[in-house]
């Protein structure tokens, strides 16, 4: 790789540890959840998004103008937005707590957010790895494991949309709580389009 090559693969580690640091805390605030203190939380949760969102323009400002890039420049773009985009959606879970006044948390909400740490901590290895792409031996193992942690979502949200409509007792806390876990299942969603993004890169690159 060339040296001016570092600042994208660096960006790209960045902005995934980044997206831990947003999940750790979301498991933080899901575990130790004082309705009173949610403001607070949001402001917190918020700069761990608006940095991502400043690597992203750091991004978008560097292959604007750059003549020759390691890869594809619309495939650094492409994965700089779905990096971008898993921050945004982790904000956007907590933010539910806010709009729907959520009082109580469902066990299954901080399981999730447990699920979507490990799904980050191998985004975090993936972008590590991302640099050597072309002789990586662990590379395509990292990404399975990312794609077996969405499916193990994938099933955490099945049980807990079928657990929610059989004990539903409130109609306004049962619709709460639906948004809730299709946004947590976005978060997923978000993590695996980030490996699947890599993955395809490798392909067209190796």
């Amino acid at each position: 790789m060339a040296k001016g090559d570092k600042f994208y693969f660096e960006n790209f580690s960045a902005c995934a540890a980044l997206a831990k640091s947003a999940a750790n805390y979301l498991v933080e605030c899901l575990e130790n959840y004082d309705a009173d203190k949610i403001e607070e939380m949001l402001v917190q949760m918020h700069t761990f998004e608006h940095s991502a969102d400043m690597k992203k323009h750091e991004m978008n400002e560097t292959l604007a103008k750059a003549f020759v890039t390691p890869v594809d420049r619309e495939d650094l773009d492409m994965l700089s937005q779905q990096l971008d985009n898993v921050a945004d959606t982790i904000e956007e879970v907590l933010q539910k707590f806010y709009i729907y006044n959520i009082k109580e948390i469902d066990p299954a909400a901080i399981a999730f957010a447990k699920n979507l740490v490990k799904s980050c901590e191998m985004l975090v290895q993936i972008m590590d790895e991302f640099e050597n792409f072309k002789k990586s031996k662990t590379m395509r193992s990292l990404i399975i494991a990312c794609n077996d942690v969405e499916e193990d979502c994938d099933k955490l949200y099945l049980a807990t949309m079928h657990n929610l409509t059989r004990n539903s007792t409130d109609v306004l806390t049962t619709i709460s709580w639906y948004k809730i876990f299709d946004c947590l299942e976005a978060c997923a969603d978000a993590c695996e389009h980030v490996s699947e993004c890599v993955g395809s890169i490798i392909m067209k690159n190796t």
